[in-house]
């Protein structure tokens, strides 16, 4: 609620002084004193006199004239009007009077109540403007309580007997009025505490009110101190009769209609009284305050006062301001509560109905939405004019906390104040240790995590978005060493999760988010207080020394003061760590591991040196002799034959000497020699390249220390990129296999990255060449594992749109296409085409229309994140399009999502006017290719024809070549016809093939008609076109592919497409390419790789006069982004056998598409209902099937003959244990107090658990934990899981319907089910685990109404045997997180499945029995639904879950990990559940629909229409046309009402509702409309939610209505 908008300081400042010295000002003072009894003669006297005594006072008495009566006062008052030249300007003037006297006399009871009784009169007689006359009025009161202040501090403290009350109404008096107004806030309660956080409770005092201070140490004995308390306690007298006349004239003038402005100002008056109302004077000691300061009888009147001022302004039967401006104010949070019971009513209320409010603001179980790493969604924070780049960064919050206002927060201080052991720091705790275990990308990290205090730099601004402390990071991580000691006690091989932790480790340490001297500290007080028999290995030693390199650990070790003991502590960890076999390399190295810690850190310090072993320091003279040993002479290290015993020497070599250890790998590398380049080549004479040999194995790097691999990664880079010696394919892929090996300390942006080592780099064409066969070939993955395709792809754009207008630059032009192409296929969420957003795309011809395809799968299949992106859609055609005259066929629109379809459905087809052009230019055309093309034709015309002929006849060479081959290609010249394509640029040659194929499939049409055969004639075409792309290999064959496909608005481009593609010489290219790569998972190969020549690699056309050798380039590689796409187009033209055909001889081939799994994914959900059976196994077998974590069941589901059945529950069930197990953050957190064989332990979920019998659905492709580059696509081990779940379900052969029913049957019986297999293995239902963070219920059992649901029998056709023991969670928490898994798992599959969902859920409800029984009360119905909508997990835990409240929570479940774009299809839950005739339904719908609104609080129009919605259900019940069998009163929607109030002000804050926050003025137009139609005790509630300023105060105070009162 904001500050009514005023007239400027100046103006009212000069109507004020004209008003103090208008002429007839001194009659109207002196009528007032005169019925007040102040003779003007003695008020000089009065001021100065002495306290009166009572024989004193009974004298002046007798001296003194007494006052006229009272009720001669209005006509005396009317004889003044002549004196005034109208009766506002007397009105003006006699208000101005009358606040003077209020300010003066308000100590004195008898002149009081006659300024009470003379403003009553003159308001009866037209001589008061409320409105004008209580602003003024407060603002003066302000001023002179703040005068009042700052006097006493000034003030000589003198004796209590020596001020009077007169003295003091005088120095109150001494302020004329002058209506004045303070500055002007943001809000009438902006100098109220506003809630933005659960911490921030302390209210700071209003600046307008604050008393200044005196120190205590100004004050230097006792007797000031209580000249001090007196002078306090006549000033709070002061105040406390000012406000207390200043209270009743404010409830006579209530009685009037004032407008919301006004209440407004007098609402923030009174919250600002009431928050300070015990400021005093600050002067004594605060132990004397508390002692001898209590709140007087005077200040009780007027608290009480003041509190019926309020009362009275938020009733609801006049609502002059909402009782939601008491929920934001704040009120309830003030210190030092004083013992009066009607404050502590009002605050009672007030946490009662913000409490209720609050509820509608959080979804169900929000305490359960940590984050699964399966979805990364965009950050819906308000975001002007953010960069396409910088949108792709922002992301959700991976943990919010519920402020007390219900509204989610995170964010940097919030973190910060978060309480160890409290419900939300285990939560957090819950999110990193499952975010440690599963490895998400180094970009969500840096997105979360806060700098720790000693390592962050002095006036660093906040980190927005980032909620894990340091501290956080740092118990988590001890928390996961602890785990891995014992997996590791227990005989269970887990070096590769040690591998993985040392990686992740190394970043967090090296991004100085974790204090090291902290964790070294906390680490040994872990294992002192009760671990310490886990440190029997020298695990911990290992990773320490992984890091002991890190900038940050070498200053702490040292500058640091604590370095000595730091040190010691670290030496601590050392142990005699000798293995059950010695001679393996892990053992060995851990057995040096701390010989090699002893060296690096006796190198550091001398002072710390007389703490180390010197045992250690002799052990690694071992070191030094095995080295000195294997560099004898000139004798090379062959790590191809190298024993287990060498390995882990290596290793250890590698932790001491890194220099040495590195020339060794770079000399095994160059050990062959090198090679003279082929004779002709463009390069320098100078250049040589390496010989090949075998790169170093995976097994091998995985063991060097981070520091190695630091130099390696580094140097290699100047090796490859900046030697003049081209590098063998075994360095490059040494190279790339250390940067997969620890994706998170070794990750560099290459382009970025090499530009600023040497910005003239990437001008040489080797370099780029080399660079993106890298990127294309072996890094992709990593780079979306990343985060940073998007900007990938604009670094890739920027240097296309210098390479496509450029001639002869073929090679490297279509190589980096190729990678552009790969990387905008790989892209998972909406993006923008330009970093900038502004002009045409600086794309290709084909990447354009790759880009619109890529949006189309993006939109239907992932759908869109932020929804205000949708405004995008339009805008990014024009860009793409801007320069194409493509159009989509029909057959591929109709599986385009609606925004795109509509946005190209007025997109002229201009493929006829493509071949008209081609009519009218053909004569010139084959003229020109007649001269240049014929087998006679001179060679000097070639130069002719570059030079001279124009650019729009040139697009045309191509086609011409095509009409004078006759069929027959032998009937041309090629040779000619290669030497002009060679001098184009890439672009022509583009364009070329694009207008090419239009000829082509016109020429197609022409010989038909002329009788010739279809077959032949289709045949005949492809036949020419093989002898183009292979005989003379003229044209690249991945355009000319992608040209066909696209014109499948004829009938015969794709058989031309099928033809090539079945043909030999393609299938031969294809086969060869597969034998030369080798296996697919490059990383596993240990062989060394053959070079393939670069004319046999990429033909003559693209070689040409470049002979710099490829490395993983070739023809077919390029057709890896291809084949799919040709597939997507069959399926689109109902192609099912030849997709089907195509996909079985090129699936072994796609196994080294980069994002296979991805493609598997995308193609099924993007055509779901649409693909027969047969095709979707086909598709299957793409994948390799025994990598895939599938379900065991499901081969057998879909190949099940006919009649198709559906799976069985326990197949459903199984898959949503197996997330529970592998996706969902595991519930149990304590490890310290759980052995390795404990149920309740965490291991039991662990992958690499041997002890679980196998059990129906028991994924067999979990052998534990993997590293990123066995799972590149689709990244994580989470994700996998979440996504092949996805892939089942998509590829079952029943519908969604069906599938959608059995996941929602599960859910509703999920508790009673889980029970009896809980009690069918131990007797009785299992109670909360220990390790349990699941809150405690509230409920403590139910009502009897209620039996029937917990009586719900358990699902049928669900085997429960060992369903509970598989999860190693009690029954109740496993309910929870089955919900939880459900809603996830449905909001990864396709619309299809939603709408189902929304149809099955509210069928669930308004079924339930106590909806539909007609002979329950109303208060049976308000008790059921509020039971049934009561937080499942509490209910879980008293086994009284109801279906309604387990639906509500899958619903909630599945919103949280929903597109904002997907959730308006949620408003089909309001259409489902109409007619909605009864607050229970009612309830119902805000329960689920309410918590969407603030999560849309940024997409405005996605907000606006859920509102309206929403609103719309309550007209439904509460409209003046509805008839509800039972009417209900509007009280009874209180919280209903505070939640519409709330959520408007939340977005249009655009997030947590601050003192300024104010509603949009749409939405106030749009509940103005709503009300409108509901019933006139109903809407009276809503009167201030509306574009009236008349009636509303936010209207009112909204600085856009308010200036403008005609909207």
């Amino acid at each position: 609620m904001d500050q009514p908008p005023q007239r400027s300081a100046s103006a009212s400042a000069s109507a004020s002084r004209a008003y103090q010295f208008h002429p007839a000002r001194a009659a109207i003072n002196d009528l007032f004193n005169l019925y007040l009894g102040r003779n003007s003669r003695h008020r000089a006297d009065d001021s100065v006199r002495e306290p009166p005594n009572k024989a004193q006072k009974r004298v002046v008495a007798l001296k003194r004239d007494l006052p006229p009566q009272n009720d001669q006062f209005t006509v005396d008052f009317q004889q003044l009007q002549n004196q005034f030249a109208g009766q506002d300007q007397l009105r003006a003037v006699t208000e101005s009077v009358l606040i003077s006297l209020v300010v003066q006399c308000s100590g004195h009871a008898p002149r009081a109540e006659f300024l009470l009784f003379a403003l009553r009169s003159l308001c009866d007689i037209g001589y008061i403007n409320w409105d004008t006359f209580l602003p003024s009025l407060l603002s003066s009161v302000s001023s002179a309580e703040l005068l009042v202040g700052q006097g006493s501090q000034s003030m000589p403290v003198v004796s209590p007997t020596s001020l009077s009350q007169s003295d003091r109404v005088a120095s109150l008096g001494t302020i004329p009025n002058s209506n004045f107004q303070p500055s002007n806030p943001a809000s009438p309660l902006s100098s109220v505490h506003v809630l933005g956080s659960p911490a921030q409770s302390t209210i700071e005092p209003s600046s307008g009110a604050t008393m200044s201070p005196v120190k205590s140490s100004d004050v230097s004995f006792s007797g000031q101190q209580a000249a001090m308390r007196t002078s306090s306690s006549v000033r709070d007298s002061a105040v406390s009769s000012l406000r207390q006349l200043c209270c009743k004239i404010i409830l006579t003038g209530l009685a009037f209609n004032l407008k919301p402005v006004t209440h407004a100002d007098i609402f923030s008056h009174m919250l600002n009284w009431l928050v300070n109302w015990d400021q005093r004077q600050h002067g004594m000691d605060e132990s004397d305050v508390v002692k001898s300061w209590r709140p007087d009888k005077a200040m009780i009147e007027w608290l009480h006062s003041c509190l019926d001022v309020i009362w009275l302004l938020v009733e609801e039967d006049k609502c002059r301001v909402p009782f939601y401006e008491l929920l934001r104010s704040g009120l309830q949070f003030i210190e030092n509560i004083p013992d009066d019971e009607a404050l502590f009513t009002l605050i009672l209320e007030i946490h009662r109905r913000r409490d209720m409010m609050a509820m509608h603001m959080q979804m169900l179980d929000q305490h359960l939405h940590c984050p699964t790493f399966g979805t990364q969604r965009i950050l819906t924070l308000t975001t002007p004019n953010v960069s396409g780049e910088a949108v792709g960064n922002l992301r959700y919050s991976p943990i919010t906390y519920p402020s007390v206002l219900g509204e989610p927060l995170n964010g940097e201080e919030l973190a910060m104040s978060i309480v160890r052991g409290s419900l939300d720091w285990e939560r957090a705790l819950r999110c990193i240790r499952h975010a440690i275990r599963t490895t998400p990308s180094p970009d969500w990290w840096k997105r979360v995590l806060l700098v720790a205090p000693c390592y962050r730099p002095p006036g660093q601004p906040p980190t927005p978005g980032a909620v894990f402390t340091s501290q956080m990071i740092c118990e988590a991580t001890i928390d996961r060493i602890i785990e891995l000691l014992k997996l590791t006690n227990s005989e269970t091989n887990c070096w590769s999760d040690w591998l993985i932790f040392s990686d992740i480790f190394f970043f967090l340490m090296k991004s100085g988010c974790i204090d090291f001297v902290d964790f070294v500290d906390k680490l040994v007080a872990r294992f002192t207080e009760g671990d310490q028999h886990i440190l029997r290995t020298n695990h911990v030693t290992w990773l320490l020394a992984e890091i002991i390199r890190v900038e940050l650990v070498v200053n702490a070790l040292n500058n640091d003061s604590r370095k000595v003991e730091t040190i010691r502590k670290i030496l601590s960890f050392h142990r005699e760590d000798r293995g059950s076999d010695p001679n393996n390399p892990q053992s060995i190295l851990l057995d040096f591991i701390s010989s090699c810690q002893t060296l690096r850190i006796w190198s550091l310090n001398t002072s710390t040196r007389e703490y180390l072993n010197n045992e250690q320091l002799q052990k690694g003279k071992q070191i030094d002799e095995w080295w000195r040993q294997v560099g004898k002479g000139d004798r090379m290290m062959d790590y191809m034959n190298m024993d287990e015993r060498s390995i882990g020497m290596f290793w250890v070599v590698s932790y001491t000497m890194a220099q040495p250890a590195y020339d060794m790998v770079m000399n095994w590398l160059s050990s062959a020699g090198v090679a003279e380049l082929l004779p002709g080549s463009n390069m320098p004479t100078n250049d040589r390249v390496m010989r090949e040999v075998s790169p170093i194995p995976m097994t091998i790097i995985s063991g060097f220390s981070m520091n190695l691999c630091l130099k390696l990664a580094s140097q290699m880079e100047e090796a490859l990129f900046s030697n003049q010696v081209v590098p063998s394919i075994a360095m490059v892929e040494t190279y790339t296999r250390l940067l997969l090996t620890a994706p998170h300390s070794l990750f560099r942006s290459h382009i970025s990255h090499l530009a600023q080592r040497n910005p003239a780099l990437l001008s040489k064409p080797g370099v780029t060449i080399l660079l993106f066969e890298i990127l294309n070939y072996r890094l992709l993955p990593l780079y979306r594992y990343q985060g940073k395709t998007k900007a990938l792809m604009y670094d890739v754009t920027k240097i296309i749109a210098a390479l496509k207008g450029k001639r002869g630059d073929h090679r490297v032009f279509r190589l980096t296409e190729n990678l552009c192409m790969n990387v905008i296929f790989s892209l998972r969420d909406f993006f923008l085409v330009k970093r900038e957003g502004k002009g045409p795309t600086e794309f290709t011809e084909t990447l354009n229309r790759v880009t619109v395809i890529t949006l189309a799968i993006l939109i239907k299949t992932r759908g869109v994140a932020d929804a205000d992106h949708l405004l995008y859609v339009q805008t990014m055609l024009e860009q793409i399009l801007a320069t194409s005259q493509h159009t989509w066929s029909e057959k591929t629109l109709r599986y385009f999502p609606s925004v795109l379809r509509e946005a190209l459905a007025g997109r002229i087809d201009k493929k006829g006017f493509v071949i008209q052009a081609w009519q009218q230019a053909e004569t010139t055309v084959i003229n020109q290719c007649t001269q240049l093309l014929s087998p006679s034709a001179e060679p000097n015309y070639v130069t002719t024809y570059i030079s001279h002929s124009f650019p729009q006849h040139r697009q045309y060479l191509c086609a011409g070549a095509w009409i004078l081959m006759h069929g027959h290609p032998e009937n041309i010249n090629t040779a000619s016809l290669v030497r002009v394509l060679r001098e184009f640029s890439p672009e022509e040659v583009t364009a070329n093939i694009y207008t090419m194929v239009d000829v082509l499939l016109h020429q197609v049409q022409v010989e038909l008609q002329h009788g010739h055969s279809m077959q032949d004639v289709l045949l005949k075409t492809s036949a020419n076109l093989a002898f183009l792309i292979w005989n003379h290999e003229l044209l690249p064959l991945d355009i000319l592919l992608l040209a066909l496909i696209d014109r499948d608005d004829d009938p015969h481009a794709l058989r031309i497409v099928i033809n090539l593609l079945e043909r030999q010489e393609l299938q031969q290219r294809v086969k060869q390419y597969t034998l030369n790569r080798g296996s697919p998972e490059h990383w596993t190969y240990t062989g060394t790789f053959k070079r393939v020549e670069l004319p046999k690699a990429l033909g003559n056309h693209l070689s040409w006069k470049d002979r710099y050798p490829p490395f993983f380039d070739d023809i077919a590689a390029r057709l890896l982004p291809v084949i799919p796409l040709i597939v997507y187009r069959l399926i689109e033209n109902d192609a099912m056998d030849q997709a089907d055909k195509v996909l079985a001889v090129y699936s072994q081939f796609l196994a080294y598409h980069p994002f296979r799994f991805t493609f598997v994914r995308d193609i099924l959900a993007y055509f779901y209902g649409h693909l027969p059976g047969k095709l979707i196994v086909r598709i299957l077998k793409v994948l390799d099937l025994s990598k895939i974590p599938f379900s065991e069941s499901f081969p057998q589901h879909i190949s099940s003959p006919n009649p198709v059945m559906c799976p069985p529950l326990d197949y459903f069930a199984t898959l949503l244990l197996g997330l529970v197990n592998h996706v969902i953050p595991p519930l149990n957190s304590n490890t310290k107090s759980v052995s390795v064989g404990d149920t309740s332990s965490n291991s039991a979920r662990a992958p690499h658990n041997k002890a679980l019998p196998a059990q129906p659905g028991h994924m067999s492709a979990s052998e534990g934990q993997k590293a990123f580059y066995q799972i590149q696509d689709p990244g994580t081990h989470t994700q996998l899981v979440l996504e092949t779940a996805v892939i089942e379900l998509l590829s079952l052969p029943v519908p969604a319907s069906q599938i959608v029913t059995s996941l929602v049957q599960i859910v509703v019986n999920i508790q009673p089910t889980l029970i009896q297999s809980s009690n069918s293995l131990h007797g009785a239902p299992n109670g909360v685990g220990q390790g349990s963070v699941l809150p405690t219920s509230p409920s403590g059992g139910s009502t009897d109404s209620l039996s029937a649901s917990r009586s719900t029998p358990s699902v049928s056709g669900l085997s429960t045997s060992n369903f509970v023991w598989r999860s190693a969670y009690t029954c109740q928490q496993l309910s929870c997180l089955l919900i939880q898994a459900c809603g996830l798992l449905l909001a990864q599959l396709p619309t299809e499945f939603h709408s189902q969902l929304y149809l099955e859920t509210t069928g669930v409800i308004k079924e339930s029995w106590w909806l539909t029984d007609i002979k329950r009360s109303l208060g049976e119905l308000d008790s059921a639904v509020g039971f049934a909508l009561l937080d499942p997990t509490w209910a879980a835990q008293d086994n009284t879950s109801t279906a309604i409240g387990n639906i509500v929570a899958l619903l909630h479940s599945f919103f949280t990990s929903l597109p904002q774009e997907w959730l308006e299809g949620a408003h089909a839950i309001i259409k489902h559940l109409r007619p909605i005739t009864s607050v229970a339904m009612l309830r119902i719908a805000f329960r689920i629909m309410g918590p969407l609104l603030p999560r849309l609080a940024n997409a405005h129009s996605l907000f606006n229409k859920t509102l309206s919605l929403l609103l719309s259900t309550l007209v439904d019940v509460f409209g003046k046309n509805s008839q509800p069998s039972n009417p209900v009163d509007a009280s009874e929607i209180r919280d209903l009402i505070d939640f519409l109030h709330h959520v408007v002000h939340y977005e249009g804050q655009g997030g947590p509702v601050q003192a300024n926050s104010k509603p949009r003025p749409e939405v106030l137009a749009l509940l103005g409309r709503a009300s409108e139609r509901l019933r006139p005790d109903v809407q009276h509630h809503f009167s201030h939610l509306k574009p009236d300023v008349n009636t509303s105060i936010y209207a009112a105070t909204h600085p856009k209505l308010a200036q403008n009162p005609a909207q």
